[in-house]
């Protein structure tokens, strides 16, 4: 049986909007956010980010919690529209 897959195949996240938003906000560069990410161990390069904020690379959990304590907001803020 296959599996029904209700979203653009082109978008690998629902946060790359959010990223974006709260980067710009927090006036960090895309290779800034990838430097702090690296204190929590994160090794996202300045190339990935980009490609997250346009939802070309998919964010895993323990990537995305990092994200969220960079920008010290609740990872349930990263989902709101």
């Amino acid at each position: 049986m296959s599996r029904v897959m209700d979203y653009d195949a082109q978008h690998q996240n629902v946060v790359g909007d959010k990223v974006r938003r709260l980067r710009i906000e927090q006036n960090l560069s895309q290779k800034e956010l990838s430097e702090r990410l690296e204190t929590h161990a994160i090794y996202i390069c300045r190339g990935s980010i980009s490609r997250i904020e346009r939802h070309e690379r998919m964010v895993t959990d323990y990537e995305l919690r990092a994200i969220s304590e960079v920008f010290k907001v609740s990872i349930y803020d990263m989902f709101e529209e």
